[in-house]
């Protein structure tokens, strides 16, 4: 076959050369993947996307999938019908409908998906209306539907130079109304609790209160007199009798008086850095969150009524929902979503990685998996209980992990050519070494448990001997022979033999215990694998589609049956083949969910789960085999 123009040679098994047909075609596999649990949640840079339904499920999103999790059920259902990242959620008054905007995307055949809204049941989870394709500009940013018309009304801000603000008869799928709204970002938009006509907008060093009149949108801008502004107004709020509350970068909460655009009540240094988020209890008293993770409560007098801080290691308040009875939701900016009171006591409900994500590892024999990234957290996950089960910070960028055989020991590789060794069941470190001042893009042990082969963005793949159950190291040497960095490893059967893939297209066999270049077609060709994850051999290559330029898929894995095939793409799709993968441009289904691109994927040891990891939209998927 030929990528990029360059020819890359394979050479199939003996016992195939007399019935191998190259234009069979290849079958679909009878097995297929469901979403059964998505792991994170993006509080990082997005607010106002999170809220408690009254089905008791907690819903946010992450990537192109809004989650449903039942907390108490441990149970999640996901919407799947965006597809590319998410940037805004908005929940109808009668806590059924639900509205989610998404960013402008490409498809995989290179085509421009427009960015718009969605409008769909949460409880059948079907889409009931599509809004906006073709007038929004690169993402919506802002969502809100209106309380006092039976909730008819939708507004929508795009992230366009304009900031265009529209109003929405969703139902009738009819645009009422739209304007240029600022020339600067705008974080916050919401509807006055009593006037559907009335929106009030926010941003950068500004706060619009708009007013419907024979459908055109009017602009008083807020005055700040006296008050000096602030550079951002962040998030805006809704008081019982129609005043608008803001919390700002100046860490001020202010109130407008209702039907003004002037200041009514000012809370001076509310909290010590920006204020993030503000929320409205049932019972008429008023939270806020902010950066100083302190959140507050306020009486109707805007009097405090107490404060509580949240651990560091949860970050900063992004954003604040009421919960059930007298609980509050919070997401923070370090990915968690928290349960708590006003009194302090916080229980994490979801939690995830903070930046790219590339290392992903599965368990030898237990329903576990691990997943490491640029955050420099290494997280080990239950892929049963969908928990967490540790997570430990190491000093630089994590790229790569696999686990030895007995599962004793993990070995973890990292952008600086450092890699280390951690216990699997306490996490401590076991050893650390370095080769090279690179990125380790893959690290393996054989199948034997008694080598480790570490490939390196220098172009090296670096043998060690292992010895008492993956506590000792020794080096062996390195395998030099690659003209590109290594992307891809895999063992023999019997650990003699190692095969590598590069980022030019080469397919080379090592024996490694002496780091020699194995050339003899007659002796590599035969040779069982233990694992496939390799992207170019024979047995794998249909996976590649039409016109494919080699970097856009960039990991696969045959299952432990050796009857499937999962590639992770650059389009944020998941796809499952039949096993061998031998014939051109093989079928596949294909599966949305990630918007970034793929970096990982991997079964689980006994085949009951594909696993993927979407590198900058920083989400773990679990996917059923069904």
């Amino acid at each position: 076959m030929f990528l990029k123009g360059r020819p890359i040679t394979m050479y199939m098994n003996k016992d195939q050369m007399d019935s191998y047909c190259l234009e069979a075609r290849a079958e679909l596999p009878s097995n297929k993947l469901k979403l059964d649990w998505v792991y994170g949640y993006r509080g990082r840079d997005c607010r106002s996307n999170l809220y408690l339904l009254p089905t008791g499920e907690t819903v946010y999103f992450i990537a192109s999938v809004v989650v449903l999790f039942n907390v108490d059920e441990r149970l999640q259902r996901h919407y799947t019908g965006h597809t590319d990242d998410i940037k805004c959620l908005a929940v109808h008054p009668d806590k059924i409908t639900i509205a989610t905007g998404q960013v402008a995307s490409t498809s995989s055949d290179g085509k421009q998906l427009a960015p718009h809204v969605r409008v769909w049941d949460s409880v059948s989870l079907s889409t009931l209306h599509v809004l906006g394709a073709g007038f929004f500009d690169r993402a919506v940013v802002c969502l809100a539907f209106s309380k006092s018309n039976g909730g008819n009304t939708l507004c929508a801000v795009d992230d366009s130079n304009d900031h265009v603000l529209s109003l929405w008869d969703w139902q009738r799928e009819d645009r009422l109304a739209e304007v240029k709204s600022s020339n600067e970002s705008v974080f916050a938009a919401d509807f006055h609790p009593t006037d559907s006509n009335v929106v009030v907008t926010c941003g950068k060093s500004h706060i619009f209160f708009w007013t419907l009149e024979k459908g055109v949108l009017v602009k008083k801008q807020g005055l700040f007199e006296k008050q000096e502004k602030p550079k951002f107004v962040i998030c805006v709020t809704f008081a019982e009798n129609g005043d608008a509350i803001t919390g700002d970068s100046s860490g001020n909460i202010l109130v407008w008086g209702k039907g003004t655009n002037r200041i009514s009540h000012v809370i001076q240094g509310a909290h010590e850095a920006s204020v993030f988020a503000v929320c409205m209890l049932r019972n008429g008293t008023l939270v806020s969150g902010g950066k100083d993770r302190r959140l507050v409560s306020w009486n109707g007098g805007y009097q405090q009524i107490q404060t509580v801080e949240v651990p560091d290691l949860f970050g900063p308040i992004r954003t604040i929902a009421e919960g059930r009875g007298e609980t509050v939701l919070i997401g923070t900016t370090k990915n968690f979503v928290l349960q708590g009171s006003l009194d302090g006591e916080f229980m994490c409900i979801t939690q995830g990685h903070t930046d790219e994500l590339w290392g992903l590892a599965v368990h030898p024999c237990k329903p576990q998996f691990l997943t490491c990234g640029h955050d420099r957290q290494v997280c080990l996950w239950d892929s049963s209980s969908h928990q967490l089960i540790w997570t430990k910070t190491v000093d630089d960028s994590a790229q790569s992990a696999g686990f030895h055989p007995s599962g004793a020991v993990v070995a973890v590789g990292t952008q600086t050519g450092r890699w280390l060794v951690l216990d699997t069941d306490s996490k401590d470190l076991v050893t650390m070494h370095t080769d090279g001042n690179e990125q380790l893009s893959v690290i393996r042990y054989g199948p034997d448990g008694n080598f480790l082969a570490i490939g390196s963005h220098d172009n090296y793949i670096y043998i060690y001997a292992v010895a008492e159950n993956g506590r000792k190291y020794s080096r062996v040497g390195k395998c030099s022979g690659h003209s590109s960095f290594i992307t891809h490893l895999d063992w023999s059967v019997d650990s003699q033999y190692l095969v590598s893939n590069s980022g030019d297209y080469e397919i080379l066999y090592w024996i490694p215990s002496v780091c020699k270049q194995v050339v003899s077609v007659e002796t590599t060709r035969d040779i069982e694998w233990a694992t496939f994850t390799c992207t170019l051999g024979f047995q794998v290559f249909g996976l590649w589609p039409d016109g494919s330029d080699g970097t856009d898929i960039n990991a696969a894995c045959r299952s432990n049956a050796k009857n499937l095939l999962v590639s992770g793409d650059d389009f944020g799709k998941v796809h499952l083949f039949s096993y061998p993968c031998s014939q051109f441009r093989a079928p596949s289904h294909v599966y949305g969910g990630h918007s970034s691109h793929v970096t990982n994927v991997t079964f689980l040891c006994d085949d009951s789960y594909v696993v993927s990891t979407g590198g900058k939209d920083m989400s773990v998927m679990q996917w059923r085999i069904v």
